[in-house]
């Protein structure tokens, strides 16, 4: 028996509800037979048959009985002129047998061309397919399943909405109250199947998980011992889905388990929110607080006069709903069909081809049925329901009303649309105003007349969630428990609890909380972490401190997200290497070498360069030939004394400007490349597997050290604090000390902080996670948590609470020497090859053109050259300032000014006459000055 049967059946209504079919019925046959005779008599109506499977037996289907009437007999008195008469045969059926037989009855001996119904799930898709193969139209109003679409079979055509679209918008509501979990309240039938599938996947899609589905059947110790295990399951959100019957008999019970209460939250579909009108009072007083969603019915005259109508005649027999209002629509749809087609020849209204088989007889194939749905498709028009139009054998989707129940009435919320979600008003033309989440719906009142909306996940029985902390004996910047001796009342404060307390304060509702401390048990004093995090959730529904997010663990505990800097370090003792030929490795030996050849090489050069310039200087502390020795060091000199002239040839100020290049060069390659080298001593070190290695008691890090670097258990030793820390690595591993301590990088830099110079951290830092709270497993308050964390630790707050606790200057994001490399390599000669090759090309041209006559020769050329594409205007001055006008010959003879008697003072040191000067002397200064002029 189907859904909607068992929903409808009223036992004590049949008297009244066969009273009024006979009175109904008797009208419209007095109108059915006026209308045959005029047909037969005067042919003036053309007749098109269509059949009606309905169980008449139940309120739902004498509703939709007396709906189909209506249609029928208020649309022929709005179009009395139309050529066409919509002709009812209807069948009771209710059974999936009584179905077989009633489809079968209206395609071979009453010859319908279209068929209404039938009302269940599973007959709707054995009408359905044989529908499809005699090409006759089947307009069901019940299923919602898309396994019968208009792809599959083209005559099966659904006033109702998809199920797709209530998921969606169920989906939407929770998503928007922010609910993580919900749990899936469902008939245990097969027409749920499908739903359930759509659900899933809508949810999915919007980060909403299913907490648990549970399958209700129709007894009522099944539905209180299901009820039962939900009181003692998390989640406080229930989605219910199913017919009225069941659904009446759960809510009855659920009010009685005290489960209609502060923090629930209940959602049902519209197989029971259609049929609200028609609950008992009582029934409807116990859903006092629940959301529901159904199709929105738009208001207008021709709806309000049909309701007014209902309650004058039908009221006796049951409410009107929506399903009721669909059957109007579609029996006014066919009958707009069948007036655009008009009349035809019967011989028409069947193909000439062979029957199909069917088991019992043969049917013939309809040739009217694929006009009249064609025209159906394209029929459009304002109905009761609002605007109708078939787009792909389906109604176009409807708007959804959201409303809450209030005593003995609903109020709506707002609305959802598939193309814009949720909205709180709808305009006239009933499209939505404006689009948001949930908090632009109207204010609903929950569950136990409570105005706060549910969290969607339980309280603690004591109302207050139990936050575990442990009891550190060092470290304390984390976490220092403070018991209160009057009250035994616990208190803490630290680096971990100023990050909960912070992300309390960005949580979308409020939690009362209260601090429990842990010391291990009376059999067990020294406990650990995971002992700690064991008592989840039996003593504990939270535990804050330093707690590691590692892997094993998760195993019983859910982690949020880290808010402290992640990684696992080693930290030994700063030991400054004593090197005193330190300041020889930035430089390989070749480079060396090439350096010393090359001051050396650039000292003679430049003492060939230098030995024929007179010292003109009058002011020189030196005589000329101590100035000659001084450029045998001048590659060195002019280093240390840059200010001091220390070259007067042209030749040599050129040179000595390309070794300032690479000297510069050099230096500054030196200076680097020692400065990484002095800074790798500092972070270079090489593990021992003969180390004794200290860890933080208590810790992960035993098995870590184990497990992951394969250090021995007997050099691994446990302590408690920086103190302990210390005193460990003072002492060193042949006095009973450590030699290293392996620990998380928060643990650290406070070690650091506080013992700066005398120690370093060195080698890989290893993977880890981080510090998180721990919850329960599927506890939803981890992701508010981790929501939070991630506010807390990128927002502005975060430096000052940890400079709080772990001192100025701290911060998390202080980038790791370990990162460092620590490979360093000596700068070669071949590093530097291409500068050697440049300058020595440059001292060898200068040489050349200095020292060759060829080189003169050439020289003295291209200064011809040169003053040749000068103006003839263009002044040359001497070094004395007199303006000297220089014509080139018309030969092209190269020119040489006759050089200037020189003077006593210009030849001679001081000190010296006219006499002491010899000739050589005398010949080097006359051509060098021929050199300046030239």
């Amino acid at each position: 028996m189907s859904v909607t049967v068992q929903c409808f059946r009223l036992l004590p209504f049949h008297i009244i509800i066969l009273f009024l079919l006979f009175k109904l019925d008797y009208s419209f046959a007095t109108t059915n037979q006026q209308n045959n005779e005029t047909s037969s008599g005067q042919n003036k109506y053309f007749l098109v048959h269509i059949g009606a499977i309905l169980d008449l037996n139940s309120p739902i289907g004498t509703m939709m009985d007396l709906c189909i009437k209506m249609a029928l007999s208020d649309f022929y008195s709005e179009h009395p002129n139309h050529r066409t008469r919509l002709q009812l045969h209807t069948k009771d059926a209710e059974s999936l047998l009584d179905t077989n037989f009633a489809v079968q009855k209206l395609l071979k001996h009453e010859e319908v061309h279209g068929i209404l119904g039938p009302q269940g799930a599973t007959e709707d898709k054995f009408v359905a397919e044989l529908g499809g193969k005699v090409h006759v139209p089947v307009i069901s109003f019940s299923a919602r399943s898309s396994t019968i679409s208009a792809a599959k079979n083209r005559y099966y055509v659904r006033t109702t909405p998809d199920d797709l679209y209530q998921a969606q918008a169920l989906a939407a509501i929770c998503q928007g109250f922010k609910w993580p979990e919900v749990v899936i309240l469902y008939e245990d039938a097969e027409y749920v199947n499908h739903f359930l599938w759509h659900l899933n996947k809508a949810f999915q899609e919007v980060d909403v998980g299913i907490a648990h589905m549970s399958a209700i059947t129709s007894e009522d110790i099944q539905i209180i011992k299901e009820l039962k295990k939900l009181i003692a399951e998390k989640t406080r959100v229930f989605l219910v889905h199913m017919n009225l019957s069941l659904g009446s008999r759960l809510f009855l019970h659920a009010r009685n388990a005290g489960m209609m209460s502060e923090e629930y939250a209940w959602i049902i579909t519209e197989y029971l929110s259609n049929f609200l009108s028609s609950m008992d009072f009582v029934v409807h007083d116990s859903m006092d607080g629940v959301l529901g969603i159904r199709p929105y019915e738009q208001r207008s005259e021709k709806l309000n006069s049909f309701q007014k109508r209902w309650k004058m005649n039908m009221g006796s027999i049951g409410a009107l709903n929506v399903y009721g209002l669909w059957v109007y629509d579609a029996v006014c749809s066919l009958a707009m069909a069948a007036e655009k087609i008009g009349p035809v020849n019967a011989s028409s209204l069947y193909k000439n081809t062979s029957n199909v088989e069917t088991g019992n007889t043969d049917l013939k194939v309809s040739a009217y049925g694929p006009r009249l749905l064609s025209e159906l498709s394209v029929t459009k028009f304002r109905g009761l329901i609002g605007d109708i139009q078939f787009i792909n054998g389906q109604l176009k989707p409807l708007v959804f009303e959201i409303f809450n129940v209030i005593g003995s009435g609903e109020k709506t919320l707002g609305f959802w649309t598939p193309e814009k979600g949720i909205s709180r008003e709808l305009s006239s033309t009933g499209k939505p105003t404006n689009t948001a989440s949930t908090k632009i719906l109207k204010n609903a009142i929950w569950p136990g007349d409570c105005v706060t909306q549910p969290k969607g996940w339980a309280n603690p029985v004591t109302g207050k969630l139990r936050v575990g902390v442990p009891t550190m004996r060092g470290f304390k910047q984390f976490v220092n428990v403070i018991i209160d001796r009057a009250t035994s009342r616990t208190n803490a404060t630290g680096f971990s609890i100023d990050i909960f307390l912070a992300t309390l304060q960005l949580l979308p509702f409020t939690i009362k909380y209260e601090f429990y401390y842990y010391n291990g048990s009376k059999k067990n004093s020294n406990w650990t972490y995971d002992d700690l995090l064991h008592e989840i959730p039996q003593t504990f529904d939270i535990v804050v401190g330093d707690i590691t997010i590692w892997a094993p663990r998760a195993n019983y505990v859910d982690f949020s997200l880290p808010y402290s800097e992640p990684g696992v370090t080693l930290v030994v003792k700063n030991k400054k290497p004593f090197d005193m030929w330190i300041f020889i490795k930035p430089l390989h030996w070749d480079l060396w070498i090439a350096i010393i050849i090359a001051c050396i090489l650039m000292g003679i050069v430049l003492r060939i360069l230098e030995h024929r310039v007179p010292n003109t200087d009058e002011n020189s502390i030196r005589p000329h030939r101590e100035r000659l020795k001084m450029t045998y060091w001048s590659p060195i000199a002019v280093l240390a004394f840059p200010e001091r002239n220390m070259v007067a040839n042209t030749w040599s100020i050129f040179v000595l400007m390309f070794w300032l290049f690479m000297a510069f060069i050099l230096m500054q390659s030196y200076t680097a490349n020692l400065s990484a080298i002095l800074t790798v001593d500092q972070l270079k070190f090489a593990f021992s597997d003969e180390y004794y290695v200290g860890y933080q008691e208590g810790s992960f890090m035993r098995e870590f050290l184990k497990v992951r670097l394969n250090i021995n258990e007997s050099r691994l030793r446990s302590y408690s604090s920086v103190e302990e820390y210390h005193d460990a690595m003072s002492k060193g591993s042949k006095r009973g000390g450590i030699d290293a301590i392996f620990d998380e990088i928060p643990y650290m830099k406070i070690f650091l902080n506080k013992y700066d110079s005398q120690y370093k951290m060195v080698g890989p830092r290893y993977r880890t996670d981080g510090f998180g709270f721990a919850f329960p497993l599927g506890s939803p308050l981890t992701a508010y948590f981790s929501r939070a964390i991630v506010a807390v630790t990128q927002g502005p707050n975060m430096t000052f609470i940890e400079q709080t606790h772990f001192g100025p200057g701290y911060s998390s994001q202080d980038p790791l020497s370990s990162t460092i490399s620590q490979q360093t390599s000596s700068l070669s000669f071949r590093d530097f090859g291409g500068l050697f090759i440049i300058v020595g090309s440059v001292t060898m041209f200068a040489l050349i053109c200095s020292e060759t006559s060829l080189g003169r020769k050439v020289t003295a050329r291209f200064s011809q050259m040169c003053f040749r594409f000068m103006p003839s205007e263009f002044p040359l001055t001497r070094n004395d300032g007199e303006e000297v006008h220089e014509s080139v010959p018309e030969t092209g003879a190269p020119y040489i000014e006759e050089a200037p008697s020189l003077s006593e003072e210009e030849i001679c040191e001081p000190g010296q006459n006219n006499e002491s000067a010899t000739a050589e002397d005398q010949e080097g200064n006359i051509d060098n000055h021929q050199e300046g002029i030239s």
